[in-house]
């Protein structure tokens, strides 16, 4: 290959796919459907400033927050994507209450149920900070031509099919793993095509970046105070102290730390006791991101995608990256709490 050739992200699915001879493409044709609605939600995003669709839509979501008007277009156009595709029979969105169940034909005989958090870090959207989506994937467990049920979406993280994120930042990218390593690709809005731009992505055992949200210090467990005053004290043995850096949107900081080796903690608070990430939207994707790239996901107790869903929105604490530093993490809180 010269230097001038690109592979796009349609070309190396359908690449991966033939190396799999009993492989009948309908991953493939999912995953296409994906990158198609990523780029319809990056423009989007990339005109938000110009045309009335910033700001907030007036209602809240499920969680009780806010919604943006970009919340509900990029959740809207992800549903439709997804449904036009064949491939899935359902779908979960942080946006919804319960799952979307397609039932027509076509959909009953889909193998697949999709979750997703259709633009994580919304709260971003009016001033221009990097935002994005996650979406995770799963065989169905109810058996095809029938509906769905609730037991499709409540898997653990270890029977991920595929996960990814898109990062509209200051280009665009869309990572994701098959469990075959990761794989980056960024929009080149010259041809509207997503180019492989990063080949099976690794992330540094040891990072100096570690990404929190300090203005809750008081609310974390003793181990997690502890912990950051570990990344404060100067010891150049351990490269410390490390670099404080937290933009608020969980895709543009897992993104940074997982290419320059960091960890990301969400740990819960006396507010929060159970934490504020959802289990399936955000943290048993990233999870599975992070560890093909040989990094670590943990909610503290336990490996985060052996938790065992109980509902379809639950939370959980999260702690994840470069695996040296999830480790240390883990001692601070088996020893303080």
């Amino acid at each position: 290959m010269n230097q001038f050739e690109v592979t796009t992200l349609n070309e190396f699915i359908l690449e991966q796919q033939a190396q799999f001879p009993n492989a009948e493409g309908d991953l493939s044709h999912l995953l296409h459907h994906v990158g198609t609605a990523a780029k319809i939600v990056n423009r989007e995003v990339n005109k938000a400033g110009l045309v009335d669709i910033l700001g907030n839509a007036g209602n809240t979501n499920v969680q009780g927050e806010e919604q943006k008007k970009l919340d509900i277009f990029a959740n809207d156009h992800f549903i439709n994507a997804l449904h036009s595709c064949g491939e899935v029979c359902a779908i979960a969105s942080e946006e919804n209450e319960s799952f979307i169940l397609f039932d027509d034909d076509m959909a009953r005989n889909g193998k697949y149920v999709f979750l997703m958090d259709p633009l994580d870090g919304s709260s971003n959207i009016d001033v221009n900070v990097s935002i994005g989506t996650i979406f995770s994937i799963y065989k169905r467990k109810s058996a095809i031509g029938e509906q769905a049920t609730m037991d499709d979406f409540l898997q653990p993280g270890t029977q991920q099919v595929a996960a990814g994120y898109i990062l509209y930042g200051s280009s665009t990218m869309l990572v994701y793993t098959t469990g075959q390593g990761n794989y980056g690709f960024t929009l080149d809005p010259s041809i509207g095509e997503f180019c492989l731009s990063h080949r099976q992505i690794q992330t540094p055992e040891n990072g100096n970046i570690y990404s929190i949200n300090e203005g809750n210090y008081l609310k974390f467990p003793a181990g997690v105070k502890q912990y950051i005053k570990y990344c404060q004290e100067k010891d150049a043995s351990t490269n410390r102290p490390y670099s404080s850096r937290y933009i608020g949107s969980l895709v543009a900081d897992v993104h940074r730390n997982l290419l320059k080796g960091g960890i990301f903690i969400y740990p819960e608070t006396e507010s929060a006791p159970k934490g504020k990430l959802r289990l399936l939207y955000e943290c048993n994707p990233i999870a599975f991101i992070i560890e093909q790239a040989e990094g670590q996901a943990t909610c503290g107790p336990q490996r985060i995608m052996e938790v065992e869903p109980t509902s379809l929105h639950q939370r959980t604490p999260f702690y994840a990256g470069s695996s040296n530093m999830v480790n240390k993490v883990e001692e601070f809180l088996s020893v303080f709490g």
